[in-house]
């Protein structure tokens, strides 16, 4: 709920500055920007030439000819003239407003290219403790809904609204230059206008900011639910579910009627203000057409330029619903981008001698980390682990082991102590060049939509596929692999759908060893393997772990007791630390979790102890 609330303060920001960054993306094709400038001031002073030739018509061909001033010859002549005039307008404004559309189109959807490019980069390098906080579907919104709310802006917004004040100009204008009593008549009504327009700018923005908010939340729990289904079906929740949902999504109609609401009532009130200002015209011009003091074809020219004056003042009472909807997602896009980020490369980063590569040393000094304040998950930890050791990290859930791995790729900075790699404090490397010296094996094995080569290789073009199928067979993935039909380029559905676990644990294997890291971290990597596949991928791991510095987390105490130090945590501290031996013989910690999964061998360890 906090999370929400925080979104409901959004758009306290004064809108002047939303929008002069908003408008800010415009300024890579300020030069389309300027074409398309001139293309609308063009094709709305070329609609100004409509009422002049309709005025021209009446006065000075259908008026003399009625009243036989002129011959019915020179009448039609003179309407023929004043027609295809008013027909080459036309096509003017049909071939001018064609290429309008082209250019203000293709500048909306560059900017929402780059905008979208912007937060995309924003989201995968923004630290992990961002996503602790902020719902996936949330985010998403900001990429898609939230940048797709800016399109209509930049396609016919901002270019259109100044499109609309030349109308604007010059409708005014030539009322003014026909008889200006008459125009003063007629803008009687805009005080009437501006309140109406007033009243519905307040309630329409409230409106659009609670539209977004809901469906940010709507898609949220969307994604939630879609990526738990099977939990959901499990615990038989679809009831429960459909009924928050329902709920979420009544609240999210509801905003939008509350919005419809303004524009039922604005717009009737614009068409009942503009049709008083269109009788007040008639009444006052037809009696100043009756005294002789204007023609006829005046009045009839002045009645269309009024409605050239009231129909872009509605078009831009429509373009500022548009930028409100803009700005309202401007601010939740604008409050992502401007989330700090304090995980970043220092000015000067600082690297081992032997260059990028990292010798594999890794010490901690005293560490203290807590991910919410004065909830030490980590207390006090110091140990050392020398290049080309192996170290497994062992205890209860919550002891803090996988924070430990966490906090040495640096994916979250610690509150107290420091962290060395090769001597150098890790906040004092370059980030990318950090990471480099890292494969990481997890429980919950992540693969992308591809293929099994392109999972493998994660893009980096130096990994060859002959080290793809080297990997591959160094971990027994080939097994698989070979019996598929397109063998590595099998296609890869969303998240390795379609693969067993087992399989996927290959896959991702595979590719720690394709990257050949000088420290590598298995993370409960062979919790969700059968035994026979956990047989293979030992093998495997043992020959790897040479030359590399290795941390291994696992509940499976089977899998670590020939590494060179086991560190056993319990509550963020460490109790114990030792090889597998030693810690069986003084029978503290280690000895009762490895009771708890041997019981049937417990006599057997009494043996191992007095050995």
């Amino acid at each position: 709920m906090a999370d929400h609330h925080e979104e409901e303060q959004l758009g306290k920001i004064y809108d002047s500055k939303v929008a002069g960054r908003l408008f800010s993306y415009l300024s890579p094709y300020k030069r389309m920007v300027f074409v398309a400038l001139l293309l609308t001031i063009a094709l709305n002073l070329v609609r100004q030439i409509g009422p002049l030739l309709t005025k021209w018509t009446i006065d000075d061909y259908v008026r003399p000819a009625a009243e036989k001033a002129i011959s019915l010859d020179d009448a039609f002549s003179g309407i023929a003239i004043l027609t295809a005039a008013y027909l080459l307008s036309l096509l003017f404004i049909l071939g001018v407003g064609y290429f309008q559309d082209v250019m203000l189109n293709t500048i909306g959807q560059r900017v929402m290219y780059d905008l979208r490019a912007e937060i995309f980069k924003k989201l995968q390098t923004i630290e992990l403790a961002y996503y602790d906080n902020n719902p996936v579907g949330r985010l998403i919104t900001r990429l898609t809904t939230d940048v797709d709310s800016l399109n209509e802006l930049f396609t016919s917004g901002l270019v259109e609204v100044l499109g609309d004040i030349v109308l604007i100009s010059g409708a005014l204008g030539m009322m003014l230059y026909f008889n200006w009593k008459l125009a003063i008549v007629s803008l009687m009504v805009v005080p009437l206008l501006g309140a109406a327009t007033a009243w519905f700018r307040r309630g329409a923005r409230v409106g659009f900011r609670q539209v977004r908010t809901r469906i940010a939340r709507l898609n949220a729990f969307t994604q939630e639910h879609i990526s738990g289904a099977q939990v959901v079906q499990l615990f038989n929740r679809e009831e429960k579910a459909l009924a928050q949902f329902s709920e979420i999504n009544a609240a999210h109609r509801q905003a939008n009627i509350d919005t419809i609401f303004y524009y039922a009532v604005f717009y009737p009130l614009v068409n009942l203000i503009s049709a008083v200002g269109i009788a007040a015209i008639v009444w006052y011009g037809g009696g100043q057409v009756i005294q002789n003091a204007i023609t006829i074809g005046t009045l009839v020219a002045f009645l269309q330029y009024t409605q050239r004056l009231w129909q872009p003042v509605q078009d831009i009472s429509d373009k500022y619903n548009i930028f409100q909807a803009a700005v309202v997602a401007s601010e939740r896009i604008f409050k992502l981008l401007d989330t700090p980020n304090s995980i970043e490369s220092p000015q000067s980063p600082q690297s081992p001698r032997t260059g990028d590569r990292a010798l594999g040393r890794i010490e901690f000094r005293n560490v203290w980390f807590a991910y919410k304040p004065d909830e030490w998950v980590l207390r006090d930890v110091s140990f050392a682990v020398e290049p080309g050791e192996s170290v497994a990290l062992v205890g209860h859930t919550g002891s803090g082991k996988t924070t430990i791995t966490n906090l040495l790729m640096r994916f979250y900075d610690i509150q107290r102590g420091e962290i060395l790699l090769d001597g150098i404090d890790i906040r004092l490397w370059d980030l990318k060049i950090l990471r480099e010296n890292f494969a990481v094996v997890l429980q919950d094995v992540f693969l992308f939509s591809g293929d099994i080569s392109t999972n493998i290789r994660l893009g980096n073009k130096n990994i060859t596929e002959d080290r793809i199928e080297w990997a591959a067979r160094e971990v027994h993935a080939d097994r698989f692999i070979d019996k598929l039909p397109e063998k590595f380029a099998t296609p890869v559905r969303e998240r390795g759908a379609g693969f067993s676990v087992g399989q996927k644990q290959l896959v991702s294997f595979a590719r720690a060893l394709a990257f050949d890291p000088r420290i590598l971290v298995l993370d409960e990597a062979t919790s969700s393997i059968d035994t026979e596949t956990e047989q293979l991928i030992q093998q495997a791991i043992e020959r790897v772990m040479t030359d590399r510095t290795s941390i291994i987390i696992a509940h499976r105490l089977s899998t670590i007791q020939k590494v060179d130090k086991i560190i056993v945590l319990h509550k963020g501290e460490i109790r114990e630390m030792g090889d597998h031996q030693s810690l069986l013989a003084h029978r503290g910690l280690y000895f009762k979790l490895y009771q708890l999964q041997y019981k049937e061998q417990t006599t057997e360890f009494s043996g191992v102890h007095g050995d």
